[in-house]
């Protein structure tokens, strides 16, 4: 067997592995593997499973929460926030490093924000600053496209409620680069922008994007990351369809978003998609990219009941490709992935 450079994820026995190789032509910007690599996924049963990828071990924490839906980890005080909608807030769960690892755990909220929220479906941070993107109806007409976004401030003692944005379309997947916020256009293939978002929207207001681009190629786009120059979007296809769903993968992403004029389109060329019955993609709804490593990690609710996928390699390999990861999960529904 070859010791590699790049890393290569492999599926045994329902764990992840993580090893490093040698392969030819690969010695230029070689990958660093971290010495924390860990992967968390959240379930619509409200559990969240974190996978070590150098380890292959396997934790689960069953939360408060009964449906969750986002999740982030901070650092800095080892907890991850997940989205809650069984309780339409935000829960936080403090010293996950320092709980039992490879069994399935218990554990209590910590920190948590009042009940504001309706139907959430993303969380995106920037320093203290908690968004949540919610898709409930907000006028009562279903035929007139709405979202919102929550804006919340993280303290020692909870999360604060700043102020609600209410936004012209529907809403699901969001992502800052920076302070401004991308989000996608739920039900299409647009992705829009809100440049200085923090800062700029600072009380309860109606708004519209900066700037709105379609990604061609895309039928309806629900979840996204950016990474080191590449923005990953997802594309669910048809929702009733367990088979059609892909990702594109967009490297020099800030060039061609910027170079596009808004209502313009990046075109499929300068894209890459991958897609096809061998991936196991129907409807991914979430994803994480990591560009150290250039793997993409997703959420996949509907194929085979749930899974967690992960594709290596991703801004450089396009097409009916099969994932290196390939976990049941029943109900996934977000991902994201620490490293240090």
């Amino acid at each position: 067997m070859k010791n590699f450079i790049k890393p290569i994820f492999m599926l045994v026995a329902g764990t992840m592995i993580f090893s490093c190789s040698d392969d030819d032509g690969m010695g230029e910007n070689p990958v660093r593997p971290s010495s924390t690599a860990h992967l968390y996924a959240t379930s619509h049963n409200g559990s969240v499973t974190r996978y070590d990828i150098n380890t292959s071990e396997t934790t689960t924490y069953q939360t408060s929460s009964d449906d969750a839906e986002g999740i982030y980890y901070d650092g800095e005080d080892d907890s991850f926030t997940i989205v809650s909608r069984s309780s339409t807030s935000l829960e936080s769960y403090i010293g996950i490093d320092k709980l039992e690892t490879g069994v399935d755990l218990n554990i209590d909220i910590d920190l948590s924000s009042s009940s504001d929220l309706q139907s959430p479906r993303d969380i995106a941070v920037n320093g203290n600053i908690y968004v949540v993107a919610d898709n409930a109806d907000v006028d009562g007409d279903d035929t007139t496209a709405d979202g919102r976004f929550f804006i919340y401030t993280k303290t020692s003692s909870g999360f604060q409620l700043r102020n609600v944005v209410t936004v012209d379309f529907k809403v699901w997947g969001i992502e800052f680069i920076g302070d401004d916020l991308y989000a996608v256009v739920d039900t299409t293939n647009k992705l829009a922008v809100f440049t200085n978002f923090s800062s700029a929207y600072m009380t309860n207001m109606n708004v519209s994007a900066t700037k709105t681009v379609e990604v061609e190629g895309i039928v309806r786009t629900h979840g996204l990351d950016y990474d080191g120059g590449t923005m990953v979007m997802t594309d669910i296809g048809d929702a009733a369809s367990d088979s059609d769903g892909a990702f594109h993968v967009i490297t020099n992403f800030d060039s061609k978003f910027n170079t596009t004029m808004d209502g313009g389109m990046i075109s499929i060329g300068d894209q890459m998609r991958v897609s096809g019955g061998n991936t196991n993609l129907g409807n991914p709804v979430n994803l994480a990219y990591d560009a150290n490593y250039d793997a993409v990690f997703i959420a996949e609710v509907a194929n085979g009941g749930g899974r967690v996928l992960a594709f290596s390699e991703v801004s450089t390999s396009s097409g009916n490709r099969s994932p290196q990861i390939n976990n049941s999960l029943s109900g996934a529904s977000a991902v994201y992935f620490y490293t240090e």
